[in-house]
C-alpha cells in the first residue's frame, strides 16, 4: 500500500496503527492486546496492523525506528505515538481520549 492510499484509508477516522513484524518478540506480546482493541473499539476506531517488512515505505515515512510502534491517528493526522510494549489500559485510555475530543 502506498502512502497516499494509506492516508486515504485514515481520512475521517480515528485509527490505532500497529507497526510491527512477525519476527519481533515484543510485537508478538502485543498481539492479544491489539486483538482486544479490535473488539473493544469496533464502530468507534479502526485498528490497523502494518508489517514493516512488507510496508517499508510506510514505516520510513512515519519514522518508525523501533517496533512495536503504535500511532493513534485522527483525521489522518498523528496525535499520539507509543514505542515498545504498551498495556491495553494505556492504549484504551488514549483512544477514548481522542474519541472523546472528536465528538
Amino acid at each position: 500500500m502506498d502512502i497516499k492510499q494509506f492516508q486515504l484509508n485514515l481520512k475521517g477516522k480515528i485509527a490505532l496503527v500497529d507497526f510491527s513484524a512477525s519476527w519481533c518478540g515484543p510485537c508478538k506480546a502485543m498481539e492479544p492486546v491489539i486483538k482486544g482493541m479490535v473488539n473493544k473499539f469496533r464502530g468507534k476506531a479502526t485498528i490497523v496492523e502494518v508489517d514493516i517488512d512488507t510496508q517499508k515505505t510506510l514505516a520510513t515515512y512515519y519514522m518508525v525506528q523501533s517496533i512495536p510502534t503504535l500511532i493513534i491517528f485522527q483525521e489522518g493526522q498523528e496525535v499520539k505515538r507509543f514505542v515498545g510494549v504498551q498495556s491495553e489500559d494505556i492504549l484504551e485510555l488514549s483512544l477514548n481520549e481522542v474519541i472523546g475530543n472528536s465528538i
